[in-house]
């Protein structure tokens, strides 16, 4: 972004500095410890904090504006000449900003939901599209009413694809970021059953991912599950198509196989075959969605195949890392639904060069009233690929119960404490060794594989 003052100050009332200043606004910021170049400091208004406490502070670390809202009194301190945009809400003013910005750019948006995978999709879908176009992705998880903004506003002017990943706790959010951001193409990667807890129902799940479609263009398309039989209802609308492996897909999944290091895989009845460096057959439903994303921004297969081959994920989404004494250590640890756990779990029983197979598995949350019912039912998914579970916290140990009620061949390890969970688990490192981590982000079972992983 480099953008005039008064490119903001249509959005308030200027009441400090000159109108016709000619300064220059290099970034967007809302957080007065970070240091910047010609930065507008937005001011946000937590529940445990207020950011106009802290305006000196963003000063003194390169703001050169402010928003500000109007019932809140300047600090003493304040240079006359620093300017001050009065605003009806500094969060509206920031997502206004957003949007006006966006409509600038006018770069082709690509947004993306789902209860798993949205992040590993944003992350497939950036590197298709980076072969031929300038793009943008979603910093981090920023994926909210806050941070979607905040990742509009970071795209460079010459910004021609970005992509967008909403995320959302309650009905309605996502329906205000995709009205924000009027995508040209929406993904739903699935529907799961996290924020069962919030939303009573898969059902309801459904419904809230369906809102990226609120927003969606009148030409756009949506890409989605087409192996999930709630996501039915849209699946024959104009302008949808569906991936999967089940033949009724619009893009159906063919001729998988792979190693420990990736997937080949190939399309409906064409020859090309595409290779994956990423493990779980949900993976390859994840990059399917980017393909038909590329395919429709007229990317060749020569540069989708490049891009695949080239992919680089955000941390801790079955990542790869080299354990104690020659062991694989599979990283899919930073959250977990019974999904999303199951998808790990046939991701790990896949990978046959491995005599020795373990998972370690942790509680999860955010599932609503059918928690333990849903923590058993992971235990229907472990077969005999799998030689030793072991079970952390006090859900996670509900799984462990569960394959131990059924009599399964396989150790079962109950652990209450990750250090527990690391005196069973070191012994059984060897070359031979392969051992999944999977749990919701609140038990930072990451902390665990710090302990035997190689330094």
């Amino acid at each position: 972004m480099n953008q005039p003052l008064s490119f903001f100050e249509s959005l308030g009332e200027l009441v400090n500095g000159k109108s016709n200043d000619s300064r220059q606004i290099e970034c967007i910021f809302i957080n007065s410890r970070q240091q910047v170049r010609s930065g507008l400091f937005i001011p946000i208004k937590g529940e445990r904090f207020d950011g106009h406490d802290f305006l000196l502070q963003a000063i003194s670390n390169g703001a050169v504006a402010s928003y500000w809202n109007k019932d809140k009194l300047l600090p003493p301190g304040l240079p006359m000449d620093f300017p001050i945009i009065l605003v009806e809400d500094t969060t509206i003013a920031l997502q206004k900003t957003a949007e006006r910005y966006l409509s600038m750019v006018k770069p082709y948006v690509v947004a993306i939901t789902g209860s798993n995978g949205k992040t590993t999709t944003k992350d497939l879908i950036s590197s298709l599209v980076e072969q031929q176009f300038h793009s943008f992705k979603t910093m981090g998880n920023y994926n909210n009413h806050i941070g979607m903004p905040l990742t509009i506003l970071s795209m460079k002017e010459d910004c021609e694809v970005l992509i967008l990943e909403m995320g959302m706790s309650h009905l309605g959010e996502i329906s205000f970021l995709s009205r924000l951001a009027k995508p040209d193409y929406a993904v739903i990667t699935n529907i799961g059953e996290s924020h069962l807890e919030q939303l009573g129902s898969r059902e309801k799940i459904a419904e809230a991912k369906m809102e990226i479609r609120d927003g969606l263009k009148s030409d756009g398309v949506t890409v989605m599950d087409g192996d999930e039989p709630i996501l039915k209802p849209i699946a024959n609308e104009t302008n949808v198509i569906t991936c999967g492996y089940g033949s009724n897909c619009d893009v159906v999944i063919k001729n998988v196989s792979g190693n420990e290091d990736g997937q080949f895989f190939t399309l409906n009845h064409e020859e090309t075959k595409f290779y994956l460096p990423l493990l779980g057959k949900h993976n390859i439903k994840n990059a399917v969605y980017a393909i038909v994303i590329a395919r429709k921004l007229g990317i060749s297969d020569l540069n989708i195949q490049k891009g695949l081959k080239n992919t680089t994920l955000t941390a801790m989404r079955l990542q790869r890392i080299k354990g104690k004494n020659d062991s694989l250590l599979i990283n899919d640890a930073y959250n977990a639904s019974p999904s999303s756990m199951k998808a790990g779990i046939e991701s790990l029983e896949l990978l046959t060069e491995y005599n020795n197979k373990v998972a370690v598995l942790g509680d999860m949350y955010e599932l609503g009233e059918k928690e333990k019912e849903l923590h058993q039912s992971v235990a229907n998914s472990i077969g005999e690929n799998v030689q030793t579970v072991i079970c952390v916290g006090e859900k996670g140990k509900w799984i462990g119960e569960a394959l131990q009620e059924r009599k399964w061949n396989g150790t079962v390890i109950l652990c209450e404490t990750k250090e527990d969970a690391e005196s069973h688990l070191e012994p059984l490192l060897t070359s031979e060794t392969v051992v999944l981590f999977k749990a919701s982000r609140g038990m930072k079972l990451e902390t665990l594989i710090d302990k035997v992983r190689l330094p």
